[in-house]
């Protein structure tokens, strides 16, 4: 089994910046992509920023220029948001593609979520 454990969620001001954290444990052979999703109140979940495991980065247009996905050499991947907007507010979602063994398929892994809330 894979965990992803999220943090650093919380209630900022507009303007403001927040960095959150996801950590992945467990049977891990290796990790692709990470990612960060959100989830806003009756909206669907869209996707924020990727990274795959070579360091290639995409990011949602909404969020250009103001968000920063970053990875360590292990199992973490970062969210950096500055200038936060209340259109942020939203339940953030932690992605990973893990192979748990050489010879396995590659799964889709998914954090609990950290509440994100800005407020102006």
């Amino acid at each position: 089994q894979v965990q992803l454990v999220e943090s650093g969620g919380g209630l900022v001001q507009a303007g403001g910046s927040l960095r959150l954290s996801c950590a992945a444990s467990g049977s891990i052979f290796s990790i692709n992509a990470m990612g960060w999703y959100r989830q806003a109140p009756e909206k669907q979940r869209e996707l924020v920023a990727a990274i795959t495991s070579g360091g290639t980065t995409n990011y949602a247009d909404p969020v250009k220029g103001r968000f920063t996905i970053s990875r360590d050499n292990g199992n973490t991947v970062y969210l950096q948001m500055n200038s936060l907007k209340p259109e942020d507010t939203a339940v953030y979602y932690c992605n990973a593609g893990v192979r748990s063994r050489s010879y396995y398929p590659t799964l889709d892994y998914w954090g609990q979520g950290t509440q994100v809330t800005v407020s102006s």
